[in-house]
């Protein structure tokens, strides 16, 4: 039997979203926003204007040290990204040219957090929804280059631990020692971390930066992020992905973080 995924009853997160990237669609203009929209409205009766996202490319060329590379299409089509919003104000389903998101976000402390099991599906059913949208206004089929899955959780200072002395509490790998005297508690602490997924299949990229939330509170923002390429562009080679990148993402949090916060956090596997 296949070794299960840990699990927590009260996990750090407060986003996760399912993601595809692909060819941009150069027929897609600002009026198709609209009537993407009309078909969904009755389910997500908001939206949002935001800035487009940036192309990411996660690239294994010869050398050791290769970041995933921006660009920017130039190409003649509207710069923008549609948040679509449910009554709720917790599930979106974001859309631009070459990018469609679907996302939970957690937005009150009594917020249950919506488990991977869940917005999988949930994705799968709003993607044949907008490829459908697609196909009978004539604006292409959308080529799919990358998926991305992300997980973004907040550890909060006074659960756990009490300054970044204390790091080592959260973080498994951070010891906190010195090799002299000099040195003494940091006010802050950024780590930046990337890992290749087997085969080439993508990487996992890891970021903790301090931050302050809405209620000023100070956290650790942990950011996981799981790109790469599915096998083809079929939704079950997507689906593929996305269980090969959570699984990343979910074993790569627990070997980060410290058994202590997992016990905090109600680790039930």
């Amino acid at each position: 039997m296949p070794e299960r995924t840990p699990d927590y009853d009260r996990p750090p997160v407060v986003e996760t979203y399912l993601g595809v990237q692909f060819s941009p669609l150069v027929k897609f203009s600002i009026p198709h926003f609209g009537l993407y929209w009309a078909k969904i409205r009755d389910n997500y009766p908001d939206f949002q204007v935001q800035p487009p996202l940036p192309t990411v490319m996660e690239q294994f060329e010869t050398e050791r040290f290769v970041q995933a590379k921006l660009g920017v299409e130039l190409v003649s089509i509207p710069d923008v990204r549609c948040w679509f919003i449910d009554k709720s104000g917790r599930m979106l389903t974001q859309v631009q040219t070459n990018r469609f998101i679907h996302n939970w976000r957690k937005l009150k402390p009594e917020d249950v957090y919506v488990h991977y099991d869940r917005i999988k599906p949930s994705f799968s059913q709003e993607w044949k929804t907008f490829c459908k949208f697609l196909e009978e206004a004539d604006l292409g089929k959308p080529e799919i280059n990358q998926c991305e899955i992300t997980y973004v959780n907040h550890i909060e200072l006074g659960q756990g631990w009490n300054s970044y002395g204390e790091l080592n509490k959260v973080i498994s790998c951070w010891s906190g020692k010195y090799s002299g005297k000099f040195l003494s508690a940091p006010e802050s602490i950024n780590i930046g971390a990337r890992y290749g997924l087997p085969d080439k299949r993508g990487r996992l990229h890891i970021q903790m930066q301090p931050a302050i939330t809405q209620d000023a509170k100070e956290i650790l923002q942990l950011n996981l992020t799981a790109r790469g390429k599915p096998e083809s562009a079929d939704m079950e080679h997507v689906l593929e992905w996305f269980d090969l990148g959570h699984e990343w993402i979910v074993r790569g949090f627990t070997d980060l973080t410290a058994k202590d916060m997992h016990d905090f956090w109600g680790r039930k596997i």
